[in-house]
C-alpha cells in the first residue's frame, strides 16, 4: 500500500470546536485505484467516522454530514453560512432557480413558490389527472402482451405532467421526441470535462434542441395560445417580465428547462424504483389498495406512504453541496470558511441510528406515529430549508394520482432488473427496466 503524507487536521476557530475526524488517506486512494463510485467513499466516511466526517481529494477536506442535526444545521438553521455555488448543471438550467444565488434566487423563489403551494396547486389537478388518464395506454400494452419500459413510461409521464403544466398543452410526440434532449444532457452532465467551453461543446447539438424548443413554447404562450385548461406556469414567467426586465426570453428559457428537469427527472426516477421494490414486496401494493375504497383519503395516504418509503430509499436530492461562508462550529466539529459539505440524505436515510431496520421497505413507517425520526434532518429527500425542493407537494400529488390510477389494474413483471444505481444528478436504475404487465392478483 502506497504511504502519504498526512496532513493536519481542520483548523479550530474556537476552544470548544474538535478537528472534524477525517478518512484515512491510504483508504482514499485505495477507493481512487480501485475507481470505486463515490457514494462507495461516502459510505466508507459514515461507516467509520460517523456523521460529520472528513476526506481529501485535493489540497483541502471536504466535509459529509449525515447525522440529523448536522443535516438540518448546515440546511435549515444556517442557509447564510452554507452557501450553494454555481450549480453542476448550470451548462443546461442557466440562471434558473436551481442554480441561481443571493437576491437573483430570492426573487425567482418567490415568483415560483406561490405556484406550488395552497391554491396554485389546485390549478394543476386537471393537468395531473389528464396526464394520469394518458397513462392509460398500459391497458393496450397488457392486452397485446407487449414489452414496455417501466423507467421510459414514467419518464414520459412525468413530462407530460410537467408540459401540460407549464404551457397547458398534453405532450405530443414531436415535442416529446425534441424533448429527449433534455435527459440526454442530464445523464451527459457527470462525465462531462471541467472546462465550460469543451463541456458546452460536447452537448452542443442537445443544447441547441432544448433552446429551439424552449423558444417555441414562449412564442407560443406569447401569442395567447393556451391549452385545454388554460395558460400554464409560462405565462406566469411572460407575466413578470412586464414589470420585472430581469426576465428576458433568457431568463425565461432557463426557468423553463430547470421546471422541466426538475419536475420529471426525480419524479419518473421515484416511480421506477417504486415499481422495482413492490416487484420485491407485492405485499405492500396489496395492503396499500386495501387500506381504503378508491378515491378514498385512506388509500391516497397509503399509496402516499409507498412514495415516502422509496424516497427514503432513493432520495430525489441524494446530494446537497455546499460552501461554508465562513468559519462555523457544525455538531461541535470546527469548519472552516471554504470548506465543501455535502449533505448525503441517501446515507442518512439507510442508517439504523436513525431508522429503524433501515433495509426493510415498509411503508407503514409513514402511516403510524412515532415511527419517523422525530429529528428534522432524519427525513429529506427533498432537502430542507429555504433551499428545499419547491416542488415537493407537486411531485407527490402527481406520483400518487398516477399510482392511484396504475395500480389496482396492472402489475409489471420484470424482464430483467437493473443490478445497480447511477449516482449522478439524480439516483436511477442503471440499465432498462422491460416488462411485461400481468394479471392482477
Amino acid at each position: 500500500m502506497a504511504t502519504h503524507a498526512r496532513p493536519g487536521p481542520l483548523p479550530i476557530p474556537s476552544p470548544a470546536a474538535r478537528p472534524v475526524p477525517e478518512l484515512d488517506p491510504d483508504l482514499v486512494a485505495d477507493w481512487q485505484g480501485g475507481g470505486g463510485e463515490l457514494i462507495d467513499l461516502f459510505a466508507q466516511a459514515h461507516a467509520r467516522l460517523g456523521g460529520v466526517a472528513a476526506f481529501r481529494l485535493g489540497p483541502r477536506p471536504t466535509v459529509l454530514v449525515t447525522a440529523p442535526d448536522a443535516v438540518q444545521h448546515v440546511l435549515a438553521l444556517r442557509p447564510e453560512v452554507y452557501v450553494k455555488r454555481s450549480h453542476r448543471a448550470r451548462l443546461l438550467l442557466g440562471d434558473g432557480v436551481l442554480s441561481a444565488t443571493g437576491d437573483a434566487w430570492q426573487r425567482q423563489r418567490r415568483l415560483l413558490q406561490a405556484q406550488f403551494t395552497g391554491r396554485g396547486m389546485r390549478r394543476y389537478e386537471q393537468r395531473i389527472s389528464g396526464a394520469a388518464r394518458a397513462a392509460a395506454r398500459w391497458a393496450q400494452y397488457a392486452r397485446n402482451g407487449q414489452v414496455l419500459d417501466v423507467g421510459e413510461e414514467m419518464r414520459r409521464f412525468a413530462l407530460d405532467t410537467i408540459w401540460r403544466s407549464l404551457t397547458g398543452h398534453p405532450l405530443d410526440p414531436g415535442t416529446e421526441r425534441e424533448l429527449a434532449a433534455v435527459p440526454a444532457v442530464v445523464a451527459a452532465l457527470p462525465t462531462l470535462p471541467a472546462d465550460g467551453v469543451t463541456a458546452r461543446g460536447a452537448v452542443a447539438v442537445e443544447l441547441a434542441r432544448i433552446d429551439a424548443l424552449s423558444s417555441r413554447a414562449i412564442d407560443a404562450a406569447r401569442s395567447g395560445g393556451a391549452g385545454p385548461h388554460g395558460p400554464g406556469l409560462l405565462q406566469v414567467l411572460l407575466d413578470a417580465a412586464v414589470t420585472s426586465p430581469e426576465y428576458t426570453d433568457r431568463l425565461i428559457r432557463d426557468e423553463l428547462v430547470t421546471l422541466l428537469v426538475a419536475g420529471h427527472e426525480t419524479t419518473a426516477g421515484t416511480l421506477t424504483w417504486l415499481y422495482l421494490l413492490l416487484d420485491r414486496h407485492p405485499h405492500a401494493r396489496e395492503r396499500a389498495l386495501a387500506a381504503g375504497a378508491e378515491g378514498s383519503p385512506e388509500r391516497s395516504r397509503a399509496v402516499q406512504a409507498l412514495v415516502h418509503e422509496t424516497l427514503r430509499f432513493y432520495p430525489s436530492a441524494w446530494i446537497l453541496p455546499r460552501h461554508a461562508a465562513e468559519d462555523d462550529v457544525l455538531a461541535g466539529y470546527a469548519i472552516e470558511a471554504g470548506t465543501d459539505v455535502l449533505v448525503c440524505p441517501y446515507l442518512t436515510h439507510r442508517d439504523p441510528g436513525v431508522w429503524e431496520d433501515p433495509g426493510r421497505f415498509d411503508p407503514d413507517r409513514f402511516l403510524t406515529p412515532g415511527r419517523r425520526p422525530s429529528r428534522p434532518g432524519g427525513y429529506a429527500p427533498f432537502g430542507l430549508g429555504p433551499r428545499a425542493c419547491l416542488g415537493l407537494q407537486f411531485a407527490l400529488r402527481e406520483s400518487t394520482v398516477l399510482l392511484e390510477h396504475l395500480l389496482p389494474a396492472h402489475v409489471p413483471h420484470f424482464r430483467s432488473i437493473p443490478a445497480k444505481a447511477a449516482f449522478g444528478l439524480t439516483v436511477r436504475p442503471d440499465g432498462p427496466t422491460p416488462a411485461t404487465l400481468g394479471d392482477v392478483p
